[in-house]
């Protein structure tokens, strides 16, 4: 089983910056990679970025060259670094754990709120 706290969450300006964590815990050896979801009201929830046990990192395009996903695997922390956060970025993150077969593992989200 793989434990997940997500962090960082909160209200922010247009423009503004948040960093949220990720601290996993419990048999990380079985996890591949890392995500971040994004949940906005009423909608499903995305994928926003990831990254791979190799290093590699993807983006929704929506945040590409705002955002940046990186891990410190001596903590078991992923983090998500949001830059020109825009209101459109408003909702609950949730981190994501996945196994090589594909079983997932969430945490219990976090709020950011974009808003002047």
């Amino acid at each position: 089983q793989v434990q997940l706290v997500e962090s960082g969450g909160g209200l922010a300006q247009p423009g503004g910056s948040l960093r949220l964590s990720c601290v996993a815990s419990g048999s990380m050896f079985l996890i591949t990679a890392r995500r971040w979801y994004r949940q906005a009201p009423g909608k499903a929830r995305d994928l926003v970025a990831a990254i791979i046990s190799g290093g590699s990192t993807n983006y929704a395009d929506s945040v590409k060259g705002r955002f940046t996903i990186s891990r410190d695997n001596a903590k078991n922390t992923v983090y998500l670094q949001m830059n020109s956060l825009k209101p459109e970025d408003t909702g609950v993150y949730y981190c994501n754990a996945v196994t090589p077969f594909n079983k997932e593992y969430w945490g219990q989200g976090t709020q950011v709120t974009v808003s002047s």
